[in-house]
């Protein structure tokens, strides 16, 4: 399926449609619809009787087989959870190089259906470095009708030989009126609309009502910060085993609404919580946000990674509350 923002694109797609490349770059913002376009295009690619417009007829024997999910020429790569791994929620899941080669290898054979090939490969940053190289020497000699999909939420995290293969596609995402128009239709009243704001208006988020009450809870204390309260919050996190990402996410969103009260400007992230970011924004000093800020962004590459994920939260909400004592 294609959903209704992305409609535009599609349109444009198929103008171009004998011209197409060995590799694509589809990028956007996350929880937009990327994989659900690219699926969409890679059962055109394949499909064996398509109309006019290149849209899959959803009756022959291509198509039949997609629809199950058991295609023989189409290859799905992402990040798998492992089995029996109490801790894999703090791990950073990856495409691993094993995986790569053994799709590539299958590529070196012909192609069941006799027709094209398709590697949808999603998030593409998500494979490792010896993936991402393994990768790139088929994208440098691609076989014969074979294309690559790959789709990325964040193209600076993608190899830059990787991305000088690809043609570069961008998915818009939605406008604020369509995601709720949408969260609308699929949810109806169910879903508070502060969420939307927090995922960045991009509508096809997860909903996990223990993380939002969870992240509920730490905004409440942000708004009201004491030492103690803060240690028992970071204890309560790290029960919960989920990684350190998600609490700098959390945070770091708080500290850009802090500044941009303080500028005089509506939160992105939390407006249901204005009237307490505007009281807080006047009692601290903006260089000292800053700086929390940056330390924010430099432990993010390792949210996933085994660090004493209670020890960083304490370490954090204390640099928090000394954004209110300390003067310069």
């Amino acid at each position: 399926m294609i959903y209704p923002w992305h409609e535009n694109t599609w349109q444009q797609l198929i103008t171009h449609w004998q011209n197409q490349p060995n590799a694509w770059l589809l990028l956007g913002k996350d929880n937009t619809g990327k994989v659900a376009f690219a699926r969409h295009f890679a059962q055109a690619l394949l499909c064996e009787q398509p109309n006019e417009q290149h849209q899959a007829c959803e009756q022959c024997p291509s198509c039949h087989f997609f629809s199950q999910h058991n295609h023989p020429d189409f290859y799905e790569l992402t990040p798998r959870q492992e089995e029996d791994d109490t801790t894999s929620a703090r791990k950073l899941l990856q495409i691993k190089i094993d995986e790569v080669r053994d799709v590539l290898t299958q590529l070196t054979q012909s192609s069941l259906r006799g027709g094209r090939r398709i590697v949808l490969i999603h998030p593409a940053e998500s494979m490792n470095v010896q993936a991402a190289n393994a990768l790139l020497k088929m994208l440098e000699e691609p076989p014969e009708a074979v294309i690559f999909l790959l789709v990325s939420n964040n193209r600076d995290r993608v190899l830059p030989t990787i991305k000088s293969r690809c043609r570069p596609l961008i998915l818009p995402a939605p406008t604020v009126q369509q995601a709720q128009d949408y969260l609308h239709q699929q949810h109806g009243e169910d879903i508070p609309a502060h969420l939307l704001a927090f995922h960045s208006n991009a509508p096809l988020f997860d909903v996990q009502p223990e993380q939002d009450q969870l992240r509920e809870d730490l905004l409440a204390l942000l708004a009201k910060p004491r030492l103690l309260s803060f240690l028992d919050y970071a204890n309560a996190f790290d029960k919960q085993k989920l990684p350190l990402a998600k609490i700098l996410d959390w945070l770091h969103k708080w500290l850009i609404d802090l500044a941009l009260t303080q500028q005089q400007m509506s939160p992105l992230y939390y407006p249901h919580h204005s009237q307490a970011l505007a009281q807080l924004a006047k009692k601290f000093n903006g260089y000292v946000l800053f700086s929390l800020i940056e330390r924010i962004l430099t432990l993010k590459p390792y949210g996933y990674h085994s660090l004493n994920v209670k020890m960083q939260i304490e370490s954090l909400l204390i640099d928090y509350l000394n954004l209110f004592t300390k003067k310069a």
